[in-house]
């Protein structure tokens, strides 16, 4: 078994040399995402919430390219600027994995890339 990239136009295209996500041993490995609109290449406007929620639709736009939904996400990663957000973050974090979420971290970060407030990678589980 190989990889296979994944790639949408539904998500913000990568501002370097890495996939948006790959498919390997039954696990999709997704790439940080950050609040950047894929129709415009442009960091939203607004606080930790609209940025949150940029950021999820694009997590949820690569695992539909994957033919995953959010229920298959494994294990979370995120990354504040500022971890006074934190509570902010889970309010949104929360409307889009429910009643079983996956496994998180979160740590706060120094700099992130465009001056983002966050960025957030993903693993899930393919169907099938």
């Amino acid at each position: 078994m190989g990889k296979r990239i994944i790639s949408t136009e539904k998500a913000p295209r990568p501002i370097g040399p890495y996939s948006q996500a790959v498919v390997a041993g039954g696990f999709l490995f997704g790439s940080g995402q950050i609040p950047v609109d894929p129709e415009t290449g442009r960091v939203v406007e607004g606080g930790i919430r609209e940025q949150a929620r940029r950021v999820m639709e694009n997590i949820k736009a690569i695992l539909e390219a994957a033919g995953c939904t959010l229920e298959d996400v494994v294990s979370v990663t995120v990354f504040l600027s500022d971890l006074n957000d934190f509570k902010e973050f889970n309010r949104v974090y929360a409307e889009y994995f429910g009643k079983q979420p996956p496994a998180r971290t979160t740590v706060e970060v120094s700099r992130l890339p465009k001056g983002v407030g966050l960025e957030v990678n993903f693993i899930a589980v393919l169907r099938g």
